[in-house]
């Protein structure tokens, strides 16, 4: 009954607590999800030392793109392994719903997200100097709605793998036509018709696409508003799924 009833504060946050108690005993987990996208970053200014200009164009855009990417990885092996251990299924013999797992998972998981994108935003802007127009809170907005994303798709496939081998192999799935479709490597409008159509409704086009609003306006604008809204909305689209096709253990 509790499985489809309302979000109960309390078991979502004690499942939050749960989640971030183990992610505490798990250095190497906490290193991909904090570490590994400022190393990345750091990579990146550096391959284009000598064109300070193709950093601040690609450097922005990655910004958004490498949480989107480690949370999602971390995410969907996480919830997994709950499963395959058996641990989902003995949670939700308690009272304890689809829905507040999910959102206890958000939940940590983004208080984790809010960590990785202060440390690549604040390294990013101001030790590597990426040359923002726009104010750098507004990236750090668009990089944790980005994490979230990636927490919430992460959190989705996660119910349609059998082990977390799987899990990692949805990622070229679900994740590298977005790479390559965003805007990265080549501007949208000037992709095949059929290739920008199909961008105009993945929400990484987005994210991108709020980066390079930040980089290249000082004020708030109307577009920047647009995408940080889709963003949000479907990755909260997308949590109510994971927790709609949630399953308590592997088949």
């Amino acid at each position: 009954m509790t499985a489809t009833g309302a979000l109960s504060l309390p078991r979502t946050t004690a499942t939050a607590a749960r989640v971030l108690r183990q992610l505490r005993h798990d250095p190497r987990t906490i290193a991909l999800m904090i570490l590994v996208p400022c190393v990345m970053l750091f990579l990146l200014r550096y391959v284009f030392d000598g064109s300070a200009r193709s950093f601040d164009t690609i450097g922005a855009s990655l910004l958004g793109i490498f949480p989107l990417i480690t949370m999602f990885l971390v995410t969907s092996i996480a919830t997994l392994r709950e499963r395959t251990s058996g641990t989902l299924e003995r949670l939700l013999a308690m009272p304890l719903g689809k829905g507040d797992l999910i959102a206890g998972y958000a939940l940590a998981f983004g208080a984790v997200a809010v960590v990785q994108s202060a440390l690549a935003t604040g390294l990013a802007v101001w030790f590597l100097d990426l040359d923002v127009i726009g104010s750098p809170w507004l990236l750090l907005l668009v990089a944790l709605l980005d994490a979230l994303l990636g927490t919430a798709l992460g959190l989705f496939v996660s119910a349609f793998a059998a082990s977390e081998f799987q899990a990692v192999q949805f990622m070229p799935a679900v994740i590298f036509p977005q790479l390559l479709l965003c805007g990265l490597f080549t501007p949208r409008d000037a992709m095949h018709p059929v290739l920008e159509t199909i961008s105009d409704v993945l929400p990484m086009s987005y994210a991108v696409d709020g980066m390079n609003e930040v980089l290249h306006h000082a004020d708030l604008t109307t577009a920047f508003v647009r995408d940080v809204t889709i963003v949000a909305a479907v990755a909260l689209l997308v949590l109510t799924l994971g927790a709609a096709t949630l399953k308590r253990r592997t088949p």
